[in-house]
């Protein structure tokens, strides 16, 4: 059995895996509110139970080095080694979250991703993957003549570039609100939509309707509030947030597709993107995204694909703990299933 987890700052998802005939088997999962718990063992004990687990591998927030990272967003400290040691597990890996989810596209099926742009399908190269949630994550995959081979990156920490004045002015509010630099971060993800909000509300003035204050006075995600109001047009503000709020996400994936020069498509995944998807379609992302200029033409002949399935990061973190532990013992537990 493969054990695959994705360990976020709000919460940690954990699933089990097999293969059936090469290919992998969902068995059963669980989600759990990381902030209660005191470290990951705590959790993965709860939850793997008396199933027998062969090899694990947990897609995590930030740089793995030498199998070793400090969160950010939680006061925990990982280390593969001692997890396998305390778990009893033979084969325990840290990955980056974004390289995770890497993994995973490979493991996806047709209907489990949206073709935003067809682009040009025929080209052959580098993917780049952009995910915006809690926080935001970016990868690449390097093609390298075979396949992809999935890469972490923390370009989502890069400096935020606004390119009119109302993002000008949203990077002055977010200075005085941080008190310092603003990342990219700070604008695309869930605490991005919230300080967009906030900015038209006391920096542009627009109105909020007593109605929706209220909403998300008593709301667990005020961003819920924001999107389901934006998504059904009801409130002014709420589709002005939604609007610079997606036109940002294809700004920053363009500044992505071109450094990574990802020919071979751009991939959206991350928990807000599916939530987002009629908005994602109405053309604000694709033009952010192909407006660079003379290499707007770049841009547009790259295809664009929104991540529907909430499991890619775990179904790449089950990929990637049964490979590394075939390469390590010699056994593989994909190729025996399509011989059996």
């Amino acid at each position: 059995m493969i054990l695959a987890g994705d360990v976020g700052g709000t919460k940690v998802h954990l699933a089990l895996y097999d293969f059936s005939n090469g290919k992998l088997t969902y068995k059963r999962e669980n989600r759990f509110p990381a902030k209660e718990y005191s470290g990951l063992e705590n959790i993965v004990r709860e939850f793997v139970g008396a199933d027998q687990v062969s090899a694990a591998c947990f897609g995590v927030p930030g740089p793995v080095r030498d199998g070793r990272l400090r969160l950010t967003n939680l006061p925990w400290t990982l280390d593969s080694r001692d997890l396998a040691a305390n778990l009893k597990i033979d084969h325990v890996f840290l990955i980056n979250d974004l390289e995770a989810n890497g993994y995973g596209i490979a493991e996806l099926q047709p209907d489990q991703i949206y073709t935003l742009s067809d682009g040009d399908p025929s080209q052959i190269g580098n993917r780049a993957l952009i995910a915006a949630g809690t926080g935001l994550g970016e990868g690449l995959l390097t093609w390298n003549g075979r396949m992809h081979i999935p890469y972490p990156s923390e370009g989502g920490h890069a400096d935020y570039a606004p390119r009119n004045e109302d993002e000008i002015d949203l990077l002055r509010y977010l200075k005085q609100k941080y008190n310092g630099r603003i990342s990219w971060e700070r604008v695309v993800s869930g605490m991005g939509m919230t300080s967009i909000f906030e900015f038209l509300r006391d920096v542009r003035g627009m109105e909020v309707p007593v109605s929706l204050a209220e909403e998300i006075e008593s709301a667990h995600d005020a961003n819920s509030v924001i999107t389901e109001h934006a998504l059904a047009s009801r409130t002014e503000i709420c589709v002005r947030t939604m609007d610079m709020f997606v036109s940002a996400y294809g700004a920053e994936a363009g500044n992505l597709a071109l450094k990574v020069l990802s020919v071979g498509g751009l991939y959206i995944g991350g928990g807000i993107a599916p939530r987002i998807l009629e908005k994602l379609k109405d053309g604000t992302f694709l033009k952010a995204f192909t407006d660079k200029g003379r290499l707007s033409q770049l841009l547009i002949n790259m295809p664009v694909r929104v991540i529907l399935e909430s499991r890619a990061a775990v179904l790449g973190a089950a990929a990637f703990a049964e490979a590394r532990a075939a390469e390590l013992s010699g056994v593989s537990a994909r190729a025996a299933s399509v011989r059996a």
